[in-house]
């Protein structure tokens, strides 16, 4: 058996050699995405797993807990070793402007080093008393809605980038295609507000707050439309309608959050189990959510230029001109910035190990079933209060200009 483990062990450590080694600069983003998805499927599987385990530990077991309490604080100490795992990039990476600077290989290689420190990170998380994890555990709750927010920016810069993208070619293929894809983007956004009064309006039932919700989508949506196409509005259509059908599935997934017993849940109130495959599903749904918002705002220009990218700074040459001494020439070699903000890009997934770290443990107060992720009245809340600040902000990237005419709107 012990000759099995030191085979095992080997050939782990060998894997994680060949692929820490085969990161190269281009796939160092890529990298982290995919270490961050580690820890999230290790934070679930240590919420199923853990609370016998933890119930040995003297420490975290000072009191009697039910076992969904074992499972929020297994969950909340991973995403706290993430978290720090993160902070602490962030902080070191601060001023790194160009890659001449060492710090720039320090981000970019030393991947076994990496791993071994974020380990060592998550293992030290299970020694700190309760506690620590409590007043961590109300801290995630501003730093995921924090996260939300920089995702809505993420997506009205996606959007208004979109639509100017095509409206540079200036070709009626071009606006053909934009009203195309806008006026489908209504056809889905109205088209899955109706469901969600199928779904989650049942007969029989007072279900006002559900209609509440699903009528103020519906209305938001044409208001979006109404704002961008006026006259006194430097609006287009295209932006509207997408910011219209993310609306309506944030609306969804809000709806679809609401406890299993809820009578107006007409989506989910007859199934009082979640099978295996439901559970990996929405799982993998969630880890693939919360990867590509961490990865589009890590490598968004809009927020990430640095000082000293060409994209930041305006049209000074990179180099001098040479000069001349005695004959001859000196050539300084200048290296080239960095295309965007290590530190931002770090401190995006430790935000995001917070925000997983909500989901996972049901923002800490899901009075729901421990089989559930993600359900209970507070994901529902902060999931509506998410759309209405995404309508909020569209609608003010709009009227701004007008309300601000001196200030400067890119």
């Amino acid at each position: 058996m012990s000759c099995l483990s030191s085979c095992c062990a080997s050939l782990a450590c060998g894997c994680c050699t060949s692929v820490a080694s085969g990161i190269s600069k281009r796939s160092a983003r890529l990298a982290y995405c995919g270490l961050f998805g580690v820890s999230l499927i290790f934070a679930w599987i240590l919420r199923e797993v853990a609370a016998p385990l933890l119930e040995k530990i003297p420490w975290i077991n000072t009191s009697s807990h039910s076992k969904e309490w074992y499972q929020i604080n297994a969950v909340l100490r991973v995403s706290l070793g993430n978290f720090l795992f993160f902070a602490v990039l962030a902080l070191i990476m601060i001023g790194v402007k160009d890659q001449n600077d060492r710090r720039d290989a320090w981000h970019h290689g030393g991947w076994i080093a990496k791993m071994i420190i974020w380990l060592l990170l998550v293992v030290l998380m299970f020694f700190l008393p309760n506690i620590v994890i409590k007043i961590y555990g109300i801290v995630s709750k501003f730093g995921a809605g924090l996260f939300l927010l920089v995702q809505v920016i993420i997506l009205l810069d996606f959007t208004h980038t979109w639509n100017d993208a095509w409206v540079a070619k200036d070709e009626q293929k071009w606006y053909i295609a934009l009203l195309a894809v806008s006026v489908g983007c209504y056809i889905a956004a109205y088209t899955l507000s109706g469901i969600l009064f199928i779904w989650f309006n049942p007969t029989g039932h007072n279900c006002s707050l559900n209609v509440f919700f699903i009528v103020m989508t519906m209305i938001l949506a044409f208001a979006f439309a109404v704002i961008a196409l006026h006259p006194a509005v430097n609006g287009s259509l295209l932006p509207a309608s997408v910011i219209s059908v993310y609306c309506a599935y944030v609306c969804y997934t809000a709806l679809s959050c609401e406890p299993r017993n809820y009578a107006c849940n007409g989506l989910h109130n007859k199934s009082q189990a979640v099978s295996t495959s439901t559970l990996v599903l929405g799982m993998l749904t969630t880890v693939l959510s919360v990867l590509y918002s961490a990865l589009r705002a890590g490598s968004s220009k809009t927020f990430l230029s640095p000082p000293s990218s060409p994209r930041s700074g305006a049209n000074k040459p990179l180099l001098e001109s040479s000069e001349v001494e005695s004959g001859k020439e000196t050539k300084e070699t200048e290296a080239r910035p960095v295309s965007y903000s290590y530190t931002f890009f770090h401190l995006i997934f430790a935000l995001a190990s917070m925000y997983s770290g909500m989901l996972l443990s049901g923002w800490t107060s899901s009075s729901e079933s421990s089989d559930y992720i993600d359900v209970g009245w507070t994901s529902v809340w902060v999931k509506i209060c998410t759309e209405w600040v995404t309508a909020g902000l569209y609608v003010w990237s709009l009227v701004a200009p007008l309300i601000l005419p001196d200030r400067e709107f890119s």
